[in-house]
């Protein structure tokens, strides 16, 4: 199964809370949580095809205490993938500092790749948590030189909340995963926030050279006489602050488009 880059952009900034039906897995008190999938699932045997990825994520406690803060996330994704950005405009993290959504789509629409929402709780000294909520905007850029995904989270309900985090895109070499999407955390909020449920939506068509391109592209390499194929979409290595490291994997399985 060929599909692009950008599985995990979600779960890569999530602080707490629960997604439906997603991939498990428990250490102790800590749980996370991923959910994904390929849109459309109908794609073509032998050519790429433009597809975007629906993701969802969350890190929760069994007995809802609050987690502890995700401080780095990498994610490894199947080799036969395919993300191509040549010649679509790009953005830095300078240029969407302190913007708020719709001031970033003005400075950078012509780069945007995706977009979601997030929920997340604000613990005030002497205050009950309270909830806040906001827009997720993704855009290609680069970082250091490399291939990198910058999103941009902006709240404004019940406070004002932006930050930029840059996922890096690097390559393997061998095994069954071939890209690679890596990041360090910021701390929400002064360590006074965290997200509680993020959605997201990637993918992007545009033309180059005047011919028609996809950000994401992919397609359902079934064996011929097969409607379709499972296939390991993607694995996930998160590491928190209290020294806790905990991994998950997705499969999920693609049908034949003639």
């Amino acid at each position: 199964m060929r599909w692009l880059v950008g599985l995990g952009l979600v779960a890569m900034i999530v602080g707490g809370g629960t997604v439906a039906q997603g991939e498990l897995t428990r250490k102790g008190n800590l749980i996370v949580s991923l959910q994904g999938n390929i849109l459309p699932r109908s794609l073509p045997r032998d050519r790429l095809a433009p597809v975007r990825l629906r993701v969802e994520g969350a890190v929760r406690t069994v007995n809802g205490a609050r987690p502890p803060e995700l401080r780095r996330l990498g994610i490894a994704l199947n080799r036969a993938g395919k993300l191509f950005s040549r010649g679509l405009p790009r953005c830095t993290a300078a240029q969407l500092q302190q913007t708020s959504t719709r001031a970033a789509i003005g400075v950078c629409g012509r780069a945007l790749v995706g977009r979601g929402r997030f929920e997340a709780s604000v613990d005030f000294p002497d205050l009950a948590p309270f909830p806040a909520s906001g827009r997720l905007l993704a855009f290609n850029g680069r970082r250091n030189g490399r291939q990198a995904i910058l999103i941009h989270v902006h709240g404004s309900s019940p406070t004002p909340l932006t930050f930029i985090l840059p996922l890096t895109v690097g390559r393997k070499k061998d095994g069954t995963f071939g890209t690679l999407i890596s990041a360090r955390l910021p701390r929400i909020a002064s360590e006074l926030g965290y997200v509680t449920n993020v959605s997201f939506t990637i993918g992007r068509r545009y033309k180059f050279r005047g011919k028609p391109r996809s950000f994401l592209s992919a397609s359902c390499a079934a064996p011929k006489g097969f409607p379709g194929a499972s296939f390991p979409f993607a694995r996930g290595t998160f590491a928190f602050s209290n020294g806790q490291k905990l991994s998950t994997s997705l499969f999920r399985d693609c049908r034949v488009r003639r």
